[in-house]
């Protein structure tokens, strides 16, 4: 399909996915996410642009964000851990749980409208932005992380959006985390370490569900188009190690607004697509 596009478009094709890597890269690394908030609407602008089949076009967008943030985030925890932040046992007890969640939201993903998926993406887009709007310490449960059925439902519960959006799940982890009375920094690097833990099993499971589906980018394979995350993936994994070490030495509080403000555009964008 990008083949067939006259030079010019294909050399804007080509950087705008650079520089949404870079930029999901970077912001992998400071706030300890997979990126896909960053990415997906990106994507899915630049598909739209393609003429992908409305129907499977966010299917698409949240396949191949989520093909990136593989490398992203493995770059992205690997340099955490080096700082000693990461909190290892947290990600061992959530782990299967959240790769249960995983395959939960694989199987839905597979039979939902691109409609829903926008849905719930705005919705969760929503949350996640007005907890950092709020701030550190404004919204917290408790001091205790939730163990047992309940720490594990959580989980899921975490696998499963993050599988229907497109994101490796650290923005939600992170909230997770300091609802109970973690510190920001360690939430942010523990978040980064569950990217890998979701994105390679959605990934492959996006790979499954888009199988044998027609009209899909050139290079795709099921609903991944490894074009797009092959130009994408490399910038970001450049960038993430800059975020990182920002995270480890700034305040993140004006990031922390102006990426919430990011989020609450991309909701309305997805909003406005219902309305109009």
């Amino acid at each position: 399909m990008i083949l067939s596009l006259p030079f010019g478009e294909i050399v804007q094709f080509v950087a705008v996915l650079l520089v949404g890597g870079a930029f999901m890269g970077f912001i992998a690394g400071l706030l300890g996410i997979g990126g896909g908030a960053v990415l997906v609407p990106i994507l899915y602008e630049l598909f739209r642009i393609l003429g992908v089949d409305p129907v499977s076009l966010m299917h698409v967008s949240v396949a191949t964000s989520l093909a990136v943030i593989i490398p992203t985030s493995i770059q992205s925890a690997r340099k955490h851990d080096e700082r000693g932040a990461v909190d290892r046992d947290l990600l061992r007890d959530i782990a299967l749980p959240v790769v249960l969640g995983v395959l939960i939201g694989t199987v839905i993903a597979k039979f939902v409208p691109g409609g829903t998926l926008k849905a719930v993406y705005i919705g969760v887009c929503t949350f996640v932005a007005s907890k950092l709007i709020s701030g550190e310490g404004t919204w917290q449960l408790g001091t205790q992380m939730p163990e047992g059925r309940l720490g594990k439902a959580i989980g899921m519960v975490i696998g499963i959006l993050s599988t229907l959006i497109g994101v490796g799940g650290g923005a939600m982890m992170t909230s997770y985390m300091t609802l109970y009375g973690r510190s920001i920094h360690r939430s942010v690097a523990t978040s980064a370490g569950l990217g890998p833990i979701i994105a390679v099993p959605a990934t492959l499971g996006y790979v499954w569900a888009g199988w044998n589906i027609e009209n899909l980018p050139i290079g795709s394979l099921g609903y991944v188009s490894l074009l797009g995350a092959v130009i994408a993936a490399p910038a970001s994994v450049l960038t993430a190690p800059i975020g990182v070490s920002l995270a480890h030495g700034i305040s993140r509080r004006a990031l922390e607004l102006s990426f919430a403000a990011f989020l609450i555009m991309v909701a309305i964008r997805f909003f406005s697509d219902f309305v109009f």
